[in-house]
């Protein structure tokens, strides 16, 4: 069994046949891999098993040490097979990503750490442009959430801000029992697939606070939970009696165009 500890609230996976069908769920059409927190390596085996490109990006030092120590392909920067493997020890969050794979675009994927997993998304949007493919495990409520269509009450702020840019497919349910240490909660395998739309065609930022501003009062009506917004100014639509999670992308697009009139 692989040496393996609790880091940054990650979970590290065990089960070979799981991993390797993560892996192949990768399209990967750019020929461009980015591994985040490769942890003990159990994705990383696969994956260079693979032709693309790979770098991947873990921030822990013993991590580092330890893949290095498994992974001939690692120990040496020389490319490997007429392809670029690397291995950074950064933290994903912080790193630039437009030079990467010398600005070309990428495919991401990982056993994403259950309590950054929001950011390292929210990361993803920023460089959507150039990130046209996520494969990764998450909890399974947030892979819900990301996946949750209007009218379900998983429907939300992370379902909004993620599905305007990306398609999001729930691929499979993951046991905790596959993990060491063992979550307390079962792990599911999304896959995140650049969608058509180019522009935001609204202005983003109050897309953004409107949308947040209407799911944290989910149970009230677009009336009553948009009033932060408004405050004493005077608005009415067709859905302003619906509740936030009954609203599509589009709506949400259309209802922050009319706002920005008259705020």
């Amino acid at each position: 069994m692989v040496r393996a500890k609790k880091s940054l609230g990650q979970h590290f996976l065990k089960d070979k046949n799981i991993a390797k069908k993560i892996v192949d769920s990768l399209d990967a059409a750019t020929g461009n891999i980015l591994e985040v927190g490769p942890g003990t390596g159990v994705l990383t085996q696969f994956l260079l098993q693979r032709p693309e490109n790979l770098k991947l990006v873990e921030i822990d030092r013993e991590s580092i040490a330890f893949l290095k120590d498994t992974y001939s392909e690692l120990r040496d920067p020389e490319p490997v097979r007429d392809r670029e493997i690397s291995l950074l020890q950064e933290d994903f969050l912080e790193m630039e990503l437009d030079s990467l794979f010398g600005g070309n675009s990428f495919s991401v994927t990982g056993n994403f750490p259950y309590n950054i997993s929001s950011q390292i998304f929210f990361k993803i949007i920023k460089y959507r442009e150039i990130i046209p493919e996520v494969v990764g495990m998450v909890q399974k409520e947030v892979a819900e959430r990301m996946a949750s269509l209007p009218g379900k009450k998983t429907y939300g702020i992370l379902s909004v801000l993620l599905q305007r840019w990306y398609n999001i497919e729930y691929l499979f349910t993951v046991d905790g029992n596959v993990f060491i240490p063992p979550p307390k909660v079962k792990s599911a395998v999304i896959r995140m697939t650049r969608n058509e739309r180019r522009d935001m065609q609204c202005n983003e930022e109050l897309f953004i606070k409107t949308v947040k501003t209407t799911f944290n009062q989910r149970r009230k009506t677009i009336r009553n939970s948009i009033k932060p917004l408004l405050g004493n100014r005077i608005y009415d639509c067709s859905f302003m009696d619906l509740r936030p999670e009954q609203l599509t992308i589009s709506q949400f697009i259309d209802f922050t165009n009319e706002l920005e009139k008259i705020l």
